[in-house]
């Protein structure tokens, strides 16, 4: 089986554009075998951090973060993409695109000044005619007060210790003979740009991803401002229907539509899911929250994704580097942690779930891993396979 691989090219990263990926045979449906990197598919300096399929044509889409455009690519042959069209504007590091199921037009969101845009597509695939939506509100009205210290995440109403500043109370408290027992929680972890500005704190709109739901709806992440707005796609845009404020500071990152009609969201700086859905006037509620209890608080959640039968998820946290594993329970409306596993690799920004196996793209570890999955549980058991790859950001199995 083959992916194309999206990744931050030399101005953030290391890779040459958009890769290849093979996990065991090419024309296998599973992805269980050894894993190897085929080669550069196209180069992308600009960095294609996100990439998109159309969902009938042969044409990828890519958000070149640090150019702050859209590109489309066709596919020339089984190895090798070619662009097609110019490059279209769409913000400051554009970091997601998304395809509507229709392929009449995508949606970019950017992460840099918090754009919106809705950018339609010929029957070709090519982009054009990008559009801007409405800018979003800051339900919390002002920054946090110069000065304030934090004692904790907060999580669905808990705090969540602070357990960088224990370590360092009990170092202090065991004096030099003993201090290496400690765990050492209060390193300052690697990161890459996006997180370190995120764990900043700053209240400034970050659009990060979209998410097409039933009925013509559009669900868009306000990391920065805490909301997950809703939208109406239209011929000419998208108008505003509703925010769905979520808790001050928790960072909506990206979320992923459920069969049971429930919209899951993963937090980025809070680092729980949360459970969204419409009530019968077609009014978005909030209706629960998992927090990913065990992650630490310097930790930045990053990618979530659902098993094959849908009955598990998986939300990728970077820094400890690990992933929490959810069970949904009910009709959808809650979901339960079952572990938080070690990803074995380093900055898991992206991750996919091919039957029984889970890849996971190590950014900082320059390399992505695959990872067997228990048949009754669904966690993840040790790395079986592994291959260097620069700088991946996305996994996107190819058709």
């Amino acid at each position: 089986m083959r992916f194309w691989v999206g990744a931050y090219a030399p101005d953030n990263g290391s890779a040459e554009g958009i890769g290849i990926l093979q996990a065991g045979e090419a024309e296998a449906p599973t992805a269980s075998g050894p894993l190897g990197m085929v080669g550069t598919a196209v180069a992308a300096p600009g960095s294609p951090s996100w990439i998109a399929a159309h969902p009938t044509l042969d044409v990828l889409y890519a958000a070149l973060e640090f150019d702050g455009t859209v590109q489309a690519y066709r596919r020339v042959s089984e190895t090798r993409l070619a662009p097609l069209g110019p490059p279209v504007e769409a913000g400051s590091a554009v970091c997601h695109v998304a395809v509507s199921p229709d392929a009449s037009f995508l949606v970019a969101s950017c992460w840099g000044d918090g754009r919106v845009v809705r950018i339609d597509l010929d029957a070709a695939g090519r982009p054009s005619r990008p559009v801007v939506a409405a800018e979003a509100v800051d339900p919390y009205g002002v920054a946090p007060a110069e000065g304030a210290v934090s004692t904790g995440a907060r999580v669905s109403g808990a705090v969540v210790p602070d357990l960088a500043a224990a370590a360092r109370a009990l170092r202090e408290a065991a004096g030099e003979e003993y201090a290496h027992l400690i765990p050492a929680y209060d390193d300052v972890p690697e990161t890459d740009a996006e997180s370190e500005e995120a764990l900043a704190g700053d209240r400034v709109s970050r659009a990060h991803q979209a998410i097409f739901l039933p009925g013509g709806l559009v669900a868009t992440t306000e990391m920065g401002l805490d909301l997950v707005r809703i939208w109406r796609a239209t011929d000419t845009g998208l108008r505003a229907v509703q925010d769905v404020v979520l808790p001050e500071g928790s960072g909506p990152r990206h979320g992923l539509w459920h069969p049971s009609g429930h919209l899951y969201v993963v937090t980025e700086l809070s680092r729980e899911v949360f459970v969204l859905a419409p009530d019968r006037e077609g009014r978005w509620h909030l209706r629960s929250g998992q927090p990913l209890l065990g992650s630490l608080d310097t930790d930045t959640a990053a990618e979530i994704c659902a098993s094959r039968d849908a009955s598990t998820l998986y939300a990728g946290v970077r820094g400890s580097d690990t992933v929490g594993v959810l069970s949904v329970r009910g009709a959808g409306e809650t979901l339960q942690l079952l572990a938080l596993a070690e990803t074995g690799t380093h900055w898991p920004r992206h991750h996919v779930v091919v039957d029984d196996m889970l890849l996971v793209a190590g950014q900082l570890a320059h390399e992505i891993v695959s990872l067997p999955l228990d048949v009754r549980t669904g966690v993840p058991g040790r790395v079986r396979h592994r291959t260097a790859s620069p700088s991946p950001t996305r996994l996107l199995p190819m058709r």
